[in-house]
């Protein structure tokens, strides 16, 4: 179970990035970020967070639970901009 909740979201953190990608690349003189960049980065870091804790790895449990915070936190600049 554990590995696939691993895979999971490597998964939608990978597609996440590459979607952000392909945003700038298609207009690279907009600055905005995408909002499915916050969203899969924070679906992505919860399910991090719920795989190192099964495999009681505090270093990666600490270091996710801290992205997720980040991307919570650049959601909401994002929306309130």
């Amino acid at each position: 179970m554990a590995e696939i909740i691993g895979w999971t979201a490597s998964v939608v953190l990978l597609l996440t990035l590459g979607r952000q990608i392909v945003k700038q690349a298609r207009r690279p003189e907009d600055r905005t970020v995408s909002t499915w960049l916050f969203l899969g980065q924070a679906c992505a870091s919860a399910l991090f967070v719920v795989y190192s804790m099964m495999l009681e790895n505090w270093v990666f449990t600490v270091t996710n639970t801290c992205l997720l915070i980040t991307a919570v936190i650049g959601h909401v600049l994002t929306r309130r901009r």
